[in-house]
Parts: structure tokens; C-alpha cells; sequence
């Protein structure tokens, strides 16, 4: 079998450091590991309409932000297909047929959906297109067969809603659709990276990101303003790790080089927790080390992307040539998909002969 890698982002902003440890900073890696046949990046503007469907703009102008995220990280358009979700009719289609497999109250039952509803305070009015976007994103990963696909913990039950769907697609109209298989970062502190107020997780509603096109200046203010320890007020304080979005950043983040470049004073990021926890090294230090590291990782992210700048043009014919690829490859699957369901009557040469010969002998 095939290897093949979907993966994606919503347009509803620019790109921050969780999406960048969560996800993308993998799909390089895979990227240039080779070991998969076909990968595709897909920038889910239709998923981004089911609740924004009333400021259009906002996600239009977005596309292009993602895209210049993308390809300043290191997405490289010579291995991968970056396509517009929107742009690829077929996965309608096939999120039409798929609802037919999937109840309500299955969709109901689904933690990141109700989750979701909860932070969009949809409780009592939920948009239809927001409500079923398991299903459409069933229709983005079977579309192109993919069956590794890289997500950050929160998206396990849309995976495994997928993998319903395919089994119950399967058992009733036999073997077509390819069931797919989560991966998730081996970091666990790269799964869900908290704001830098130490809220559960980094949005951009909340305004608690770092962008990965933030400047130089503009991360050393958000870094110096991280949430650390309340109770670490004096030098010589105790310190608490849990909570401590600081530390959890160091823990996406900080490498042994890292210490060897900019605090040589300790051998690596265990040596610094140890400090801060007994007491005697202050948040400030600590903050500044993180600025370093941080300025080191996005450095060459901004100088990629203000190359990508000076010529957007560019970024659409991308685009553009991933989504007529994309296309082709979802064409071919809906063209099975419809053959199992035997609704492919225009194509079906047997069909056609043998009602011909039920009405004419």
C-alpha cells in the first residue's frame, strides 16, 4: 500500500509557534525524509466558511498568509501538494454521500466538535457546515487515499471518526476507501502549547499567540510578558514547573546546543529546572534564554518568508498547480466511490446493455 500524508490548516490567521511544533515543523521533516509516496497540505478555507461564512474576506485574505507560513517553514512545492480545500469540488461531493453514514448523535458525541461549539458559543445556534465538519473532513483525507496524517492530540476523534466512516463505507459497499492512521508529535509538550497568558491553548481569539511572522521585537515582548509561577516572587523563591507556560516552551523548543550557544551555565534544560525549582534563579533570566531560543528558530522562517513576499504572484501559481493536482487525484476517487455505490450510470457499459435488453428482448 501506498504511503500517503494529508495534512492542513484553517485560514482564519497567521500561523504561530504551536502550529509550527505541532505540526509543521513534522510535515518538513517527513517532507524531506521521502518515506511516503504522495503528500498533501491543504489550506481548509471551505472548513474556515462553516463559521466564518458571514466575513468571507477574512478567510480570502488568509490564504495567502498560510501559504506564506507554509513555504517559509520549509514546505517545499517540488515534494508536496499545497491545494485550496474550496477549490477541489469532488470533496463536496463526497461529504454528501459520507452523511448518509453518520448520525446525529454520533456527531453530538464527538469531543473535539463539542469542544469547539463550547468556544464558539454555538450551543444553542450551531451552523450546519460547522456542525458536520467531521465529515467533511473525512471526505479531505479519503479523497486522496491518505493514510498517515499527522494532528496534534485534540484531532484523535476526528481521525477515528474517519476511520468509522471508511469501515461503515467498506462493509456496505465493499473494499474502496483506505482507513487512516493518526500521528501525533512525540513531544508532548509540543501536542498542545499553551498562550503565553498560560491559558489552555494558544489562539488567536484569545490574542495569546506568537506568530511565526511576528518580528524580532515583537517576540522578546511576548516572551517578556509570559505567564511563569505566581508564587515565584523573590530570587530565592521556590519555583513550580506545572503551569509554567515558560518552561513548557522551553520544553518544545530548547536543544542541548541551545544551552551551549546561549546559557553555558547549565548543560541542558533538566540542570535548569532543577535551579528554578529549589530556588535562586529568577523568571527574567529564564525569559531570556527563551527569547534566544525562539529568535533562533524563527530567524530563518522570516528571512524565507520575506523572500516569499516579494513575489505573491508566485504563491497563487503555486497554488494553483497543487489544486489542479489535487483535483485529478480526488476525481479518481469519487470515480470509485460512485462505481461502489453504483451510481455510476453514464459509465456503466453492463447497465445500459442489460436494460436495453430488458425492454427490447
Amino acid at each position: 500500500m501506498k504511503k500517503i500524508v494529508l495534512t492542513g490548516d484553517r485560514p482564519t490567521g497567521r500561523l504561530h509557534v504551536g502550529h509550527y511544533v505541532g505540526s509543521l515543523k513534522r510535515r518538513v521533516e517527513l517532507q524531506n525524509e521521502g518515506n511516503f509516496d504522495e503528500m498533501y497540505v491543504m489550506i481548509a478555507d471551505a472548513q474556515a466558511l462553516t463559521d466564518n461564512a458571514e466575513n468571507p474576506e477574512k478567510v480570502r485574505q488568509n490564504i495567502v498568509e498560510v501559504s506564506l507560513d507554509y513555504l517559509s517553514c520549509g514546505i517545499d512545492p517540488e515534494k508536496v501538494t499545497v491545494f485550496i480545500q474550496s477549490q477541489v469540488p469532488e470533496l463536496c461531493e463526497l461529504s454528501f454521500y459520507y452523511m448518509n453514514l453518520v448520525t446525529v448523535s454520533r456527531l453530538q458525541r464527538n469531543p473535539t466538535v463539542k469542544s469547539e461549539i463550547q468556544m464558539r458559543n454555538f450551543e444553542t445556534s450551531i451552523p450546519v457546515g460547522f456542525f458536520t465538519y467531521p465529515i467533511s473532513q473525512a471526505a479531505d483525507i479519503t479523497a486522496f487515499k491518505a493514510n498517515i496524517i499527522p494532528v496534534g492530540e485534540d484531532q484523535l476523534p476526528m481521525i477515528e471518526q474517519t476511520r468509522e466512516i471508511v469501515r461503515k463505507f467498506n462493509s456496505v459497499y465493499g473494499d474502496t476507501l483506505v482507513e487512516p492512521e493518526a500521528v501525533i508529535p512525540k513531544n508532548k509538550a509540543c501536542m498542545r502549547l499553551p498562550g503565553t497568558d498560560g491559558k489552555a491553548k494558544m489562539s488567536k481569539s484569545l490574542g495569546n499567540c506568537i506568530y511565526l511572522s511576528d518580528s524580532p521585537e515583537e517576540v522578546r515582548t511576548k516572551v517578556m510578558s509570559m505567564f511563569t509561577d505566581p508564587d515565584h516572587i523573590k530570587l530565592t523563591d521556590p519555583g513550580k514547573l506545572e503551569g509554567n507556560a515558560v518552561f513548557t516552551y522551553l520544553d518544545a523548543f530548547a536543544t542541548d546546543d541551545h544551552f551551549r550557544e546561549f546559557l553555558p551555565d547549565y548543560a541542558n534544560l533538566d540542570e535548569l529546572k532543577a535551579h528554578y525549582t529549589r530556588g535562586g534563579l529568577g523568571d527574567m533570566k529564564v525569559k531570556k534564554f527563551l527569547n534566544a531560543v525562539l529568535q533562533a528558530e524563527l530567524d530563518p522562517i522570516r528571512t524565507r518568508r520575506k523572500q516569499f513576499e516579494k513575489n505573491i504572484p508566485e504563491v497563487y501559481e503555486i497554488l494553483k498547480k497543487g489544486s489542479v493536482k489535487a483535483e485529478k487525484a480526488a476525481a479518481e476517487t469519487l470515480a470509485e466511490v460512485k462505481s461502489a455505490m453504483r451510481i455510476n450510470y453514464f459509465d456503466d457499459a453492463e447497465l445500459i446493455r442489460s436494460q436495453s435488453e430488458k425492454y427490447n428482448g
